[in-house]
């Protein structure tokens, strides 16, 4: 998967505000839907996390990896940023793996759900409608 990177500050500020996340044993998610057909990632690592940039720098390269191993198929793109909950190193590599493909699986869980409910509700009302005929 190709990685989209969110950039500006304005991009993050929209995504923290939007208010919808997903929680990991390792990471945060921050999803806010776009009007684009692919996801858009932003990483966050903060000092809070690990004080070496050396680290934080590895912790960031680590999870553009498993985004650019992602192969989730995507029906409507979200605006994500990842953001780490505590540090890791080489040795955890497989369980944040695991933690990021089962927020990825929530999301797109999550997002099939309302899919779904939208159509509900689009077909309730268009059974609901008289029928206009002259």
């Amino acid at each position: 998967m190709r990685l989209y990177k969110l950039k500006k500050t304005d991009e993050f500020s929209s995504v923290f505000d939007f208010k919808k996340r997903f929680y990991g044993e390792w990471l945060f998610a921050h999803i806010k839907p776009n009007a684009y057909s692919y996801h858009r990632f932003g990483l966050v690592v903060s000092k809070k996390v690990s004080k070496l940039a050396v680290r934080r720098n590895y912790m960031k390269r680590v999870l553009r990896a498993l985004i650019q191993t992602y192969t989730g198929n995507v029906n409507q793109g979200y605006d994500i940023v990842l953001q780490v909950r505590k540090p890791y190193s080489s040795d955890q590599f497989k369980t944040v793996s695991q933690d990021f493909n089962r927020l990825l699986h929530r999301l797109t869980t999550a997002t099939n759900r309302s899919v779904n409910a939208v159509q509900a509700v689009t077909a309730i009302t268009d059974q609901s409608l008289p029928n206009n005929a002259g």
